[in-house]
């Protein structure tokens, strides 16, 4: 199992844990367990990740900057502090029209019912 940077009971400031890369998608993991993960991700100007599709509802808040985020069609632009659900199960992709950081937050339990 990977180890990862951050201890528990230890402050950090999430938006100065993860820097910008010219020409780059950064991901860093900060909790990754079974049941779900938390990472924070930086883009450069014009970068993406390209349409997926997740099993699990996605929670997405930018922390820096902003950002383009297409949901089965839709676009959402959304500017530091705002925050959307990406539903599972849905055609999704993320864009970087300028620089912008962001927490992914997938919680993968829930779903059996």
């Amino acid at each position: 199992m990977e180890k990862l940077d951050f201890e528990k009971g230890k402050t950090f400031i999430v938006v100065e844990i993860i820097e910008y890369v010219p020409n780059s998608v950064v991901i860093k993991t900060i909790i990754r367990k079974p049941t779900g993960n938390i990472s924070a991700v930086s883009f450069d100007s014009g970068e993406g990740l390209l349409e997926k599709i997740s099993a699990f509802d996605t929670f997405i808040q930018v922390i820096d900057g902003k950002a383009e985020i297409e949901i089965e069609g839709e676009f959402y632009f959304l500017d530091t502090g705002q925050s959307i659900i990406i539903p599972a199960h849905s055609h999704n992709s993320i864009k970087a029209n300028e620089r912008f950081k962001m927490l992914s937050t997938i919680i993968k339990s829930g779903y059996e019912d």
